[in-house]
């Protein structure tokens, strides 16, 4: 995203349009779980869960594509663009599948990989602050900093500041 939102200033806008969708975990595709506890599922084996009361964001393939084409439709230069998805545990997630098979399955923890965060989250308290609300999606303008640095030293952000952590 970083070299997206740098490379979006160095080209003319009229003729080339650089933005980037920022996606929550998209259901069933290569990156997804889903397919792995299916076939734990069909096999009668146990569902391998790093921790059941981690959360991720999920968005369907058809969601997926809905984003990047309203991004392509709507975006300027350096734009990110985040769609608002609803976040699940994995326990809830493992016990969705189970029902949907209609199959019950013991749950075998096997403890957090490296690098894998325990809660998600899709836009940092900064990026929200200055985000656009565009009812599905948030649109994040590249920021596009003043480079009068003087004023960095005596003024904040306020609206930064108020953003309440989760």
């Amino acid at each position: 995203e970083k070299v997206i939102v740098a490379k979006s200033r160095e080209v003319d806008p009229q003729h080339t349009l650089i933005c980037a969708t920022r996606l929550g975990n998209v259901m069933a595709s290569s990156g997804s779980v889903i397919p792995r506890f299916v076939e734990q599922l069909k096999a009668g084996n146990p569902l391998t869960v790093t921790d059941p009361t981690m959360t991720r964001f999920m968005m369907s393939l058809d969601e997926a594509v809905e984003l990047m084409v309203f991004a392509f439709q709507n975006a300027q230069s350096g734009d990110i663009f985040v769609q608002k998805s609803p976040a699940c545990t994995l326990q809830t997630l493992t016990e969705a599948l189970m029902r949907v098979f209609g199959v019950r399955s013991s749950i075998q923890i096997i403890g957090t990989r490296r690098g894998e965060k325990h809660y998600e989250s899709l836009l940092t308290k900064e990026e929200f602050a200055r985000a656009q609300d565009l009812n599905q999606y948030f649109r994040i303008s590249a920021d596009n900093p003043d480079y009068n640095y003087a004023k960095y030293f005596t003024t904040g952000d306020q609206d930064v500041t108020q953003v309440q952590d989760d």
